[in-house]
């Protein structure tokens, strides 16, 4: 992966970005998955914010018998608790700390930086927020899961971090089940969690748009 392999959004004010929100689409999905999410949030207009969408590798994966297709890591069984190859979820995670850093290192304050997540893209950014050394904004976990909770080294910076975790109770591809196990891990481990339900399947629905736009300004709010 390339440091610049991504989709990048600048602000709709046209000044420069002093907030960024990164977005990680799901499996065989790409960057351009949520480029029409960003200007459906809503936000204020003299919102300053980045959007930065990166586009996963393409990797063979099991569960699709092999075949090559954008994936942030390989899904080696369909089971309930997701047997995946952790080497490279954690290869990626490590990807978009340093896109992160490099945000950092232009100037944007950590604690304005949010990384999302969708499904695959969900699991790349629990792992990546949840152990990033630098105190971050926010994480919103979409339909996704907590993969790697039993093995990551969570970083000190990130301990209040607030975290939205949103799933659809009718996901026929990540059970409502995994999502609410994710969640109830993090209160167990002490962090600021909300958890939101929708009545869809594996999706993005308008009215979760609207919560995510209200959340989004929140956070980044001057």
């Amino acid at each position: 992966m390339s440091s610049h392999d991504e989709l990048i959004i600048e602000p709709r004010t046209g000044k420069p970005a002093d907030a960024c929100v990164f977005i990680l689409h799901g499996l065989g999905a790409d960057g351009h998955d949520f480029e029409p999410l960003a200007p459906a949030l809503q936000l204020p207009a003299d919102a300053n914010v980045r959007f930065i969408l990166p586009h996963a590798p393409r990797l063979p994966v099991t569960i699709n018998g092999g075949m090559m297709m954008p994936a942030w890591y390989d899904i080696l069984e369909m089971s309930l608790d997701r047997r995946v190859d952790e080497v490279q979820l954690v290869a990626s995670a490590s990807h978009i700390q340093a896109l992160m850093q490099e945000q950092i290192d232009h100037g944007i304050d950590s604690r304005r930086i949010i990384l999302a997540g969708f499904s695959q893209g969900g699991a790349v950014a629990y792992h990546a927020a949840l152990s990033f050394s630098r105190p971050l904004g926010g994480l919103l976990a979409l339909s996704t899961y907590f993969a790697t909770v039993d093995t990551i080294a969570l970083a000190e910076a990130n301990r209040s971090l607030p975290i939205e975790v949103h799933h659809g109770s009718f996901d026929p591809v990540v059970p409502e089940a995994l999502g609410r196990a994710g969640y109830d891990k993090l209160l167990a481990l002490g962090y600021p969690a909300h958890y939101r339900c929708y009545p869809m399947a594996h999706a993005v629905c308008p009215q979760q748009v609207g919560d995510i736009g209200k959340w989004l300004s929140e956070r980044l709010a001057r």
